[in-house]
């Protein structure tokens, strides 16, 4: 197996003055697919804050944070290896961007494209490549704020890859989409799978974990409480347990819904 893409030992994260994140070990590895799983408030968004540098361990001598082999990163470097798509849906100046112009600030990580930012030839080919890719070829001249949120979604995710190296981090993204759109999203991600992106995908929407995805994190209060294979982890009872009521479960063309 290749080395891993990220390595957590130990680590403790505060956000003011609570600890969020309890003794965490988390290893992930090149081309593998993870959703992880929890409540509101269980430390979810914390956790993918954690992989992209933007919170940091509580110093503790046990502690070991590795990223891509190494424990020390250059912010603006990493978010250029790593594809992340946040919840929530653009806002300004990115709402008056075109879905090319909108992939195109992936390389610089920033909201629009600036008159200081120079753009080569070789990028807006990759961008050009990407939006194929997520299928947003229609998408290149319209504005992201006459778009639906399904395709400003899939623009985001192509905003995400254009530079990366083919790791993308999904947070709650299936928020603020209709059932198509829904859709739209799942058939996005498989396709991505099937290419050998890694994804990890935080949700709490099991239809969310597309087939593709074989491995379970459950994290309860700050802690991963559960990780490992699919067929283990969603069950009615763990299930029940993890979000504290009772479950439902349905399994189709291997995709799981609760009632």
């Amino acid at each position: 197996m290749s080395s891993p893409f990220l390595e957590l030992s130990h680590v403790n994260v505060a956000r003011g003055e609570s600890t969020v994140l309890h003794d965490v070990n988390l290893t992930v590895h090149p081309g593998e697919h993870i959703a992880i799983l929890g409540p509101n408030g269980c430390g979810k968004s914390t956790l993918i804050k954690t992989m992209t540098c933007e919170c940091y361990p509580l110093v503790r001598p046990e502690t070991r944070v590795r990223i891509f082999g190494r424990e020390r990163w250059d912010l603006t470097e990493l978010k250029k290896r790593l594809g992340v798509v946040s919840a929530e849906l653009p806002g300004k100046p990115m709402l008056t961007t075109t879905g090319r112009d909108a992939v195109l600030t992936g390389f610089f990580s920033s909201s629009t494209l600036w008159p200081n930012l120079r753009v080569t030839s070789e990028m807006e080919d990759r961008a050009d490549e990407v939006l194929k890719l997520v299928d947003a070829t229609s998408l290149v001249k319209k504005e992201v704020g006459a778009m639906s949120a399904g395709q400003q979604r899939r623009v985001m995710i192509g905003r995400a890859l254009v530079a990366s190296s083919g790791t993308l981090l999904l947070d709650e993204p299936s928020n603020a989409l209709d059932l198509f759109a829904q859709k739209e999203l799942q058939q996005l991600m498989r396709k991505l799978a099937g290419q050998g992106t890694t994804i990890i995908l935080i949700t709490h929407h099991l239809p969310d974990i597309i087939p593709e995805i074989d491995r379970i994190l459950m994290m309860r209060e700050g802690r991963i409480v559960g990780d490992g294979p699919k067929s283990e982890l969603l069950t009615e009872e763990k299930l029940g347990g993890l979000f504290g009521t009772e479950v439902a479960l349905m399994e189709r063309a291997g995709y799981y819904h609760v009632s």
